[in-house]
């Protein structure tokens, strides 16, 4: 699908698949991991392999609400020498090549460092859709929801399972795009089972706001995948793929891929209505 210049990329995936009935499976990758060279080819082989958009983590020295896997990933980026600009390069050099939503997990302290307005607008200009500020809280959100939607990206806020009704109301009619459900209490990582009521606290959120749900946290399975997708309109798959990425960094870039790749196929299973390999019902 050709999407509407001024309608952004992901109000418009979503709008797509609501009418489709279909649902946006969005993996999470950290940018630099295994190295920022890589980074556009894991985004393609994603979007070839079933996703309908894409998290990019920019990696912090101090995560938020990260898991082992996720930090150690971080950690190794790091280590690299990876730079927010060098971030913004590499999904400038693919973005042409894919209609995936893209969108930057970020840390507030980074963008707070490069200046709001900057930042926001390089990452509009290299081909970013949208933004998650985990670390932002609604209160002092007016100023990046203004300065994002200008610049035409959408900006999610992250709505915590201790969020009371009343808040996370607040935070979804806050949000721009889709309202980011943390599933469990903690911090990210691989889980068996899926916490108890959280399809509860979906269906109570829905009665309040129309905004797309998209569930993250503990996400690890084709099952996962098909039990949410009967409750949101996108599904967030973190640390599963992470380690699969962490596993395959001495295996050589086309094993690394074909891994990833593989196992966003298999949790692409779960979905409602499976994209196409090639992603043709994008394009």
């Amino acid at each position: 699908m050709i999407y509407p210049a001024s309608m952004n990329r992901i109000d418009a995936i979503f709008a797509e698949q609501a009418v489709s009935s279909r649902r946006a499976l969005m993996p999470f990758i950290t940018a630099g991991d295994p190295s920022v060279r890589m980074l556009p080819r894991l985004i393609l082989e994603a979007e070839h392999s079933g996703a309908s958009l894409c998290e990019i983590g920019m990696p912090f020295s101090d995560p938020i609400a990260d898991g082992p896997v996720i930090q150690a990933s971080m950690t190794h980026a790091l280590n690299q020498g990876v730079r927010v600009e060098a971030i913004f390069k590499a999904v400038a050099s693919i973005r042409s090549q894919t209609q995936l939503g893209l969108v930057a997990m970020v840390s507030y302290s980074i963008v707070h460092r490069m200046g709001l307005e900057r930042f926001i607008g390089e990452a509009a200009a290299s081909g970013f859709d949208g933004l998650i500020f985990p670390d932002l809280p609604l209160e002092a959100s007016e100023p990046a929801r203004t300065v994002a939607h200008q610049a035409g990206l959408i900006l999610s806020l992250l709505i915590a399972p201790t969020s009371s009704p009343e808040r996370a109301a607040s935070l979804a009619e806050a949000s721009s795009g889709f309202a980011y459900i943390v599933s469990r209490a903690g911090i990210t990582g691989e889980s068996t089972t899926l916490p108890e009521g959280l399809e509860d606290r979906l269906a109570a959120l829905r009665r309040q706001t129309s905004i797309p749900l998209a569930v993250g946290f503990g996400v690890s399975t084709p099952e996962h995948v098909q039990s949410l997708s009967k409750h949101a309109e996108g599904v967030i798959v973190g640390s599963a793929l992470v380690r699969r990425i962490a596993e395959n960094r001495d295996a050589g870039d086309e094993k690394l891929v074909a891994e990833a790749g593989r196992f966003i196929r298999e949790l692409a299973t779960g979905l409602p209505e499976r994209a196409s390999a090639s992603g043709a019902s994008r394009a």
